[in-house]
């Protein structure tokens, strides 16, 4: 990338020193990147791929577990809620031991091809127990070596200058990543129908599993680009550098080295916890990353039961991922604007105003229906519904609420999330800021514990079949949701640590 030079900024002549100094700092922060290694543009598209494919799989799981395997909306939830969500987030916390210890392109490439045994099993079975135990529960292995993965690589493959850039970049692709993945989301099922499918080497496809396939040919594509990630490749501030990768247990069979690597990498994680309980601080911050629990229930729900909701209220066919895509495209925007307008204010704050945003947004899906019909029926609908969704007829009211709930739930988004991993960083005792930081996932495990109950709501209150009182169901979630401003408030003289490098307020 060039740099930017006063020629190609022509407004700067009508702007004053001030406003020319933001605009070149704003500037100069992206064409650090100009210099990068290879590794660090290759990690920005395997992050591309991977979230795609998760992220069509995530929307996916609870209408294939139904519609294919036969579960009930109860029995689906609890299978994703309470089993495979939070076993994913025990494994990434075992993943970042055990990327030390194999290197990051043997970590990549074991991720992968975990990946790819068991997308094609999902896609190409429906046999329930072998599509469970040869595909499902494989794929959490798989997934759960991205995150931290990709991380390190960030990091490694990033000089400092660029390191601050680099992961504003990396999440701003994680959420381009959840935006494909909405639009196929919606492509695939309204081109074969909620029961479609496909004919491929004399199978019937599902739609459903039309969608798993979509995100195998997305882990396909990262065999090439893995490849070309360059053996011990280092980022300094000197220029690139080349050392061995890691290899714990070099000699021996490879599965008895794979057995041992996994082992010291789980004795490791129980090491680490062991330490933690005997300090004050970190039962202060597990409360506080437990409160935020119920606020991971509202995001992961957009995954989990939505598109049951969606599809039983607005049709088969409806525009889910359409109408989740608003949150990522606010997202992308808010997050660094509000980061800036606050910075001043202190992580516990900002986590309790964001937090109460975020639990009254869910409450605009409880109010009465009624009340959004005429704005369904004017001009704002019809741009949503016509305009935007591509929605043929009458607007449902529900379009209107989902739209307004995921706007407001973007803006206090965008004040907490970011701020969650801040507060666990700022108090951490000094020399244990990655493991406090590791803690930052307990939110998610705790959500996805959570919305494990989405199953029972749905079959209570929004159910495929017979009268539906979904305003019921988004009370429960909003009531749940406000679990988490109302604690951080009430209990916040015991909760509240102080934060390095900023005077505590009330």
């Amino acid at each position: 990338m060039g740099q930017i030079t006063e020629q190609s900024l022509p407004l700067e002549e009508n702007v004053g020193p001030a406003v020319q100094g933001g605009l070149r700092g704003f500037f100069a922060k992206f064409t650090v990147l100009g210099g990068a290694q290879r590794e660090l543009w290759l990690t920005f598209v395997i992050k591309l791929l991977i979230i795609s494919a998760y992220s069509v799989t995530n929307k996916t799981l609870i209408l294939w577990l139904s519609s294919d395997l036969g579960f009930s909306d109860q029995a689906a939830g609890a299978l994703v809620g309470w089993v495979w969500a939070p076993a994913m987030t025990v494994f990434t916390l075992l993943a970042g031991s055990l990327t030390d210890a194999l290197g990051l392109r043997r970590t990549f490439f074991f991720g992968v091809f975990v990946c790819l045994v068991a997308r094609a099993v999902m896609v190409f079975t429906a046999i329930p127990w072998l599509a469970l135990a040869g595909g499902l529960f494989p794929l959490v292995i798989g997934e759960a070596l991205g995150t931290p993965v990709l991380i390190a690589a960030t990091r490694r493959y990033s000089t400092t200058q660029q390191r601050s850039i680099s992961f504003s970049i990396i999440y701003m692709v994680m959420n381009v990543g959840y935006l494909i993945a909405a639009q196929i989301f919606d492509y695939i099922r309204q081109s074969l129908g909620e029961h479609g499918h496909i004919t491929l080497f004399g199978s019937e496809i599902s739609a459903y599993r039309s969608l798993f396939l979509v995100s195998l040919g997305f882990e396909l594509l990262l065999l090439p680009t893995i490849y070309f990630l360059r053996r011990g490749a280092e980022a300094t501030d000197e220029g690139v550098k080349f050392t061995a990768e890691p290899m714990l247990h070099a000699t021996g069979a490879f599965w008895d080295r794979i057995f041992l690597t996994v082992r010291d990498t789980a004795l490791d994680t129980i090491r680490l916890f062991k330490r933690l309980l005997s300090q004050s601080g970190f039962y202060r911050l597990l409360a506080f990353l437990i409160l935020i629990g119920f606020l991971k229930l509202i995001f992961l729900q957009t995954d989990y039961v939505f598109p049951k909701f969606g599809i039983r209220e607005l049709g088969e066919g409806a525009p889910i991922g359409h109408l989740l895509a608003i949150n990522y495209l606010l997202i992308i925007v808010l997050v660094p604007v509000i980061g800036a307008l606050t910075q001043q204010f202190s992580a516990y704050r900002m986590v309790a105003v964001g937090g109460a945003i975020c639990a009254a947004s869910v409450f605009v899906m409880a109010l009465p229906t009624a009340w959004f019909q005429s704005p369904a029926n004017g001009a704002v609908g019809q741009w949503l519904g016509h305009s935007y969704l591509g929605v043929k007829g009458s607007i449902h009211p529900y379009y209107i609420m989902t739209a307004i709930y995921t706007a407001i739930f973007s803006v206090g988004e965008a004040f907490y999330s970011p701020r969650v991993y801040e507060y666990a960083a700022a108090i951490a005792p000094k020399g244990q800021e990655a493991s406090y930081g590791a803690l930052s996932y307990v939110p998610f495990l705790f959500g996805k514990l959570l919305v494990g109950t989405g199953g029972w709501l749905l079959a209570a209150f929004c159910p495929e079949h017979g009268p539906r009182h979904s305003g019921t169901m988004w009370l429960i979630f909003a009531l749940a949701a406000s679990v988490a401003p109302i604690g951080l408030l009430l209990f916040r003289s015991y909760i509240r640590v102080p934060e390095a490098g900023r005077e505590q307020t009330s």
